[in-house]
């Protein structure tokens, strides 16, 4: 976001409002010329920016970067989702268009829309949707309906644009989502260390170690809120081989997202790896084993 204000103000664009991916404009073609810029975000041009010194080992244009400014039509529906309930991916939906948030009214919604929004927000698959009574009536005018998503989208924004109007209906949208009880890490008796798995099409499967680093290990210890991830090569393969799908490869996180579904990964289902290539994970949080699983020997030997 920092490089992205930088871009819209020597746009003369505004402010930056959004990162999208290649879902929203499409994937560009001749040469990737620059990967990560270091921007302090006061800078008048992106060429001020410093390039960083890291860089990603294979470059694709299906990394393209999209970023959408306030002075844009897009950013009038910029899509952006937030759930109004007291846990994180649980509650009433809420919508910013027009830059005004507004609350999404049940008619016309389907799985297919609730699975783009849980999407979004990192927090998995769709568990359910239902109707439910305003529990905002001073915001009685600021509703939306008729999305309509192919269930691909990465972005609320990218389905057709819904119409705003009153909201006359006492039926405003909820959605459960599986939030972070679609992955889970199994083989040590306790939740906090083991091998990973994750939940997708409703079968559990694991993930190919292939470029997994302690970065991607701390995302799903803060997703699934243990902690952080201890830096310790031999954890990947402590756990041993799973069985069944290997549902992901080539997990690239930066480390600060807050789901294992914001990284960028190969699609569902495609790998080059057998199960003795499943990561294993532990976090610091790890304490929280069951010795009637592992012996006190054997917790001092993966803490060691």
């Amino acid at each position: 976001m920092r490089a992205s204000s930088v871009l819209c103000r020597q746009l003369n664009c505004g402010i930056a409002v959004s990162v999208v991916g290649v879902d929203w404009f499409g994937e560009g073609s001749g040469e990737i010329w620059a990967d990560v810029f270091d921007c302090q975000g006061n800078e008048t041009q992106l060429s001020q920016c410093p390039i960083s010194s890291w860089s990603r080992a294979e470059r694709s244009h299906a990394q393209d970067v999209g970023v959408i400014c306030s002075n844009s039509s897009l950013a009038l529906h910029d899509g952006r989702v937030r759930l109004s309930g007291e846990r994180e991916c649980e509650g009433e939906v809420e919508v910013y268009i027009h830059q005004v948030w507004r609350r999404v009214l049940l008619d016309s919604w389907s799985l297919t829309e609730s699975s783009v929004v849980c999407r979004q927000l990192g927090c998995g698959s769709v568990l359910n949707f239902y109707g439910s009574s305003s529990s905002s009536p001073e915001h009685s005018h600021d509703c939306v309906m008729g999305f309509q998503c192919s269930g691909s989208e990465a972005h609320l924004g990218n389905c057709s644009s819904p119409q705003t109007l009153n909201c006359s209906s006492t039926q405003q949208l909820s959605i459960t989502c599986h939030g972070h009880e679609s992955i889970r890490l199994v083989g040590s008796g306790g939740d906090c260390a083991g091998r990973l798995e994750v939940l997708h099409n409703g079968s559990w499967g694991t993930v190919c170690d292939d470029s997994w680093d302690i970065k991607d290990a701390h995302v799903v210890c803060r997703q699934l809120q243990c902690g952080v991830a201890l830096n310790n090569q031999q954890v990947p393969a402590w756990f041993g081989p799973g069985s069944g799908p290997i549902w992901l490869d080539e997990v690239n996180c930066e480390g600060n997202e807050t789901s294992l579904w914001n990284c960028s990964s190969q699609v569902w289902g495609k790998h080059d790896c057998q199960h003795k290539e499943d990561v294993g994970v532990m976090c610091s949080d790890g304490q929280r084993h069951s010795e009637s699983d592992l012996s006190r020997a054997e917790l001092w030997k993966i803490w060691c």
